[in-house]
């Protein structure tokens, strides 16, 4: 994927050099995790938007924190970032900077103001408006400060973890978070949790959640279209990276590797098949009105 050439977006607020961690971390990480159920629930929670806890309370999906948060990281001595850090963090800025241009061009088509999102880089361990963020969540966008929250040493999961190494997957999760704004921005997001509160059944919240991650898919390729349109970003092989990062966090996949039986009313983000189906759509399109997947009688 070429960015190095990309603007940088204004809009990170980079603290992973201002405290000492102590989140809960991946196999492999600073911390370690010691409950083989933690690993699982990040797992699946890392893809995109949502935070464990809801998960183990019985509750799924991406939801609005109270009052009070405080954006800050684990206090600690303070430390430079190494070489990778810095290359992490402008990767970052620059992937975010295309998702501005794309969705502002976007919105102010249709005659609407897009509001561009922020961004915070942590280390470790951190708050938002939805409550404690951990290494261990994964990258996850948060309505409640319209912010996305994301640890960059998920990046190295997404290649060990995930077999999905590679710029473009990287780009990809950092647009999927990206599509959840877009979808707080025109109102959906706030209509489908609405929906899924009101849901009879926790499968039928389930189904609704679907639909969200499948949308957020959706815009993730809408932005890859229109930013390879533009400036010519995708290099041979990037496309098949993305779509295999898809193909690794559908709900069905991540029921197999923990080891567990695959059961359809229990998943919140789609099947891999579906998941690469709305990216694919997305990025075969460029138009969001192709990525209504509320309306769509088959995912």
């Amino acid at each position: 994927m070429r960015w190095e050439d990309f603007r940088r977006s204004e809009n990170v607020d980079d603290i992973r050099g201002s405290g000492g961690g102590g989140g809960f971390r991946f196999p492999g990480g600073g911390g370690g995790i010691g409950i083989g159920g933690l690993i699982v629930v990040g797992l699946v929670s890392w893809a995109l938007g949502v935070d464990p806890r809801l998960i183990l309370s019985g509750l799924e999906g991406i939801q609005g924190g109270g009052p009070g948060y405080e954006q800050q990281s684990q206090p600690g001595q303070r430390r430079e970032l190494s070489a990778e850090e810095q290359k992490q963090g402008d990767f970052v800025r620059a992937v975010l900077a295309q998702t501005e241009d794309v969705w502002t061009d976007l919105f102010k088509q249709s005659g609407a103001t897009y509001n561009k999102p922020r961004l915070t880089l942590f280390s470790g361990m951190t708050r938002s408006a939805c409550g404690r963020a951990q290494s261990a969540m994964g990258p996850f966008y948060c309505p409640g400060d319209q912010r996305v929250y994301l640890d960059t040493e998920f990046f190295d999961e997404l290649s060990r973890q995930f077999r999905a190494p590679g710029d473009f997957a990287r780009a990809y999760v950092i647009a999927h978070e990206i599509g959840h704004h877009v979808q707080d921005e025109l109102g959906i997001l706030a209509k489908a949790n609405s929906a899924r509160e009101r849901a009879g059944s926790q499968e039928a919240a389930n189904a609704i959640s679907v639909r969200i991650e499948l949308q957020a898919d959706c815009f993730a390729g809408v932005w890859a279209y229109w930013a390879d349109r533009k400036h010519n970003v995708l290099e041979q092989g990037d496309v098949e990276g993305a779509l295999k990062a898809a193909s690794q966090i559908g709900d069905d996949t991540l029921q197999r590797r923990s080891g567990g039986e695959v059961v359809p009313d229990s998943f919140t983000h789609g099947s891999s098949a579906q998941r690469v189906k709305w990216f694919r759509t997305g990025l075969q399109s460029g138009d969001p009105k192709q990525c209504n997947t509320f309306a769509a009688r088959s995912l």
